[in-house]
């Protein structure tokens, strides 16, 4: 390492170890200065947690009842996941989908096993197995329900939140969710959250709709809790109407509410659940979708791998191949340099 690089490390080190002893006001200051901003949080700093408690800079102790939005329905750090946790990184931290990996199968399998589903299909944030969800129903309501092309409709409850992608904004009916934002996403409906006669309705009109989204317990709308007999009603509903249900259990799912899943209060089982946060033991971001075969099977390998721009994994490597045995040592000590 060169002397300079030394330099330079250390003294980020030295900076780095002076600004974790700034105070709690001196932190959201830096935070506002240089962040950018999408959420207004609380003025507090948290620097550690341990169970159901965290503390701020400032050494004190909070009881979290937040629980990350869900997503540490654990307890914050808990012993077992922080263990596994070093040793899977301690042995390989990624490795794509390009190719298959010990853990993926594992995880498919207990969690197909746990909730009664065929398959498992993993994603990252919550948004992001919302949308793939959406992806599936759509792709099944054309080439098995038989919709005309580019005609597919997804019906949402109204007063939804399910983050903060374009597909998730357009399904909202918040206006700080999605002014300015447009033009949104074509063919997505909204109903009032707890009507099935609004519900119904809205399947009699319009044979394009492949799917209804909604959460069971609705989170973010001040926590709504539907009428006994309300998700009976919507599995009936998609039922006789051939429409897919998505039961978004993002925040509702894997305990919170005092059941594995919100749709086991009422004993119902939705076509796609998609899950989430406190599905990756509060570790980093973890989320995915469960569903049968006969749902999954029309989107062969559509989902996570399709990228716009992206090769196959082999032309990819053999290209790097070629382009790293044309670059000299030299070469690559000067670009590194230079970054």
């Amino acid at each position: 390492m060169q002397p300079t690089t030394r330099s330079r490390i250390f003294c980020l080190t030295k900076e780095l170890n002076f600004k974790r002893s700034l105070s709690s006001q001196e932190l959201i200051e830096r935070d506002n200065k240089y962040g950018g901003r999408h959420f207004k949080p609380l003025p507090v700093v948290l620097t550690r947690g341990e169970g159901v408690h965290v503390w701020d800079v400032e050494g004190k102790r909070y009881l979290d009842f937040l629980a990350g939005f869900s997503t540490v329905n654990q307890g914050h750090c808990h012993p077992r996941l922080i263990k596994v946790m070093k040793e899977q990184a301690a042995k390989i931290a990624h490795t794509s989908r390009a190719f298959y990996s010990e853990p993926h199968g594992e995880l498919g399998e207990y969690l197909t096993k746990l909730f009664k589903w065929d398959k498992f299909l993993p994603m990252n944030t919550g948004v992001e197995a919302g949308d793939t969800a959406v992806k599936v129903a759509r792709r099944w309501g054309y080439r098995v329900k038989k919709i005309p092309k580019e005609q597919a409709t997804v019906v949402f409850a109204k007063n939804n939140f399910w983050g903060r992608s374009i597909a998730a904004l357009s399904a909202s009916t918040d206006p700080n969710c999605y002014t300015d934002f447009g033009p949104y996403v074509p063919r997505f409906d909204k109903v009032t959250y707890n009507d099935l006669n609004a519900l119904e309705q809205k399947f009699q009109q319009d044979p394009t709709v492949c799917a209804f989204m909604m959460e069971p317990i609705q989170g973010e709308a001040g926590v709504i809790v539907p009428n006994n007999g309300y998700l009976k009603g919507v599995r009936d509903l998609c039922t006789k109407y051939n429409v897919l249900w998505i039961a978004d259990e993002v925040q509702t799912g894997l305990c919170r509410t005092g059941k594995r899943l919100a749709v086991d209060h009422e004993n119902q089982r939705p076509d796609i659940l998609v899950l989430g946060k406190a599905l990756s033991g509060g570790m980093y971001p973890v989320s995915g979708i469960l569903a049968d075969e006969q749902k999954l099977a029309p989107t062969e390998a559509l989902l996570p791998e399709v990228r716009l721009g992206t090769e196959s994994p082999w032309k990819q490597l053999r290209f790097w191949r070629r382009k790293i045995s044309r670059t000299t040592h030299e070469n690559l000590d000067k670009f590194y340099g230079q970054n």
